[in-house]
């Protein structure tokens, strides 16, 4: 399962229901910001990951927080700390606000929902992210493989990252990359 479908399923849809809720979106207006913003904080987490220490980093952040409950007790979205949570995490994929406002504003364009509203889910999506991703690597922890744990989180982040479905994410991770952070980018 990748990390959309895992967010996506969560209790049954209720994350997905309790999100859109928070900010007056049916379902299928959470969905779509969700499936419009979870992309480009893949790209961000596998840039991450790709860094010196950024793996380490992320399984310890993982094992150190609390990031399952954003998915198995959806009302958890609604408490200012998750919104805390989420910017603290924004702020280690993205690197800047700025970046932050430039994924809201891209998925704006793609589900016509308002730029604003979406950059105040973004936070919140963020969290759901490292829910479906402590699950995933907890899962591969109690395999006994450590290098399960990393492999279930790049198996979550993989198909979100090869958009075009080419087998190879490398040129849909730069060009999201590439757009966001004002090169030249393409729109996957």
């Amino acid at each position: 399962m990748n990390i959309l479908d895992a967010i996506m399923n969560a209790q049954n849809g209720r994350a997905v229901e309790q999100l859109g809720g928070q900010f007056g979106l049916n379902r299928e207006q959470a969905s779509s910001a969700i499936a419009a913003l979870v992309p480009a904080l893949a790209a961000g987490m596998q840039r991450n990951m790709s860094s010196e220490g950024g793996l380490s980093g992320l399984v310890a952040a993982l094992a150190g927080g609390q990031h399952q409950q954003y998915l198995e007790n959806p009302s958890t979205l609604g408490a200012p700390e998750t919104a805390m949570d989420g910017n603290a995490i924004l702020g280690h994929v993205f690197g800047s606000k700025d970046v932050s406002r430039q994924v809201a504003t891209r998925a704006s364009q793609q589900t016509g929902i308002d730029a604003s509203i979406l950059k105040q889910m973004l936070p919140l999506i963020a969290t759901m992210v490292m829910g479906g991703l402590s699950r995933q690597a907890n899962a591969g922890a109690r395999s006994g493989n450590p290098a399960t744990a990393s492999d279930s989180l790049l198996s979550m982040l993989a198909p979100m990252l090869d958009r075009n479905r080419d087998g190879s994410m490398v040129d849909d991770v730069l060009g999201s990359l590439g757009g966001l952070l004002g090169g030249p980018g393409r729109k996957a």
